[in-house]
């Protein structure tokens, strides 16, 4: 898979989860790939001061991209 395919591929995970974080005043931007195995995103809104973001991060976005694109190793949120 090719660096554009696998970014079209998290988009589309990432549009999964989107209209959840949204209905809670939040959203999330995917920032960046490394090495086609590292996902960097960017909780939004509402998303980037909740308390249990790390658990918005690993039960829904993690999952969900892990899902979609199998060969993601890791997701981290950046600030």
């Amino acid at each position: 898979m090719n660096t554009l395919e696998l970014k079209m591929k998290v988009e589309e995970a990432l549009d999964e989860i989107r209209p959840f974080l949204i209905s809670d005043g939040g959203n999330i931007s995917l920032i960046d790939i490394l090495d086609g195995k590292h996902v960097k995103v960017r909780l939004e809104g509402a998303c980037n001061s909740c308390n249990i973001n790390q658990s918005t991060m690993k039960a829904g976005v993690e999952s969900t991209i892990k899902k979609n694109v199998p060969q993601i190793e890791t997701v981290e949120n950046v600030t």
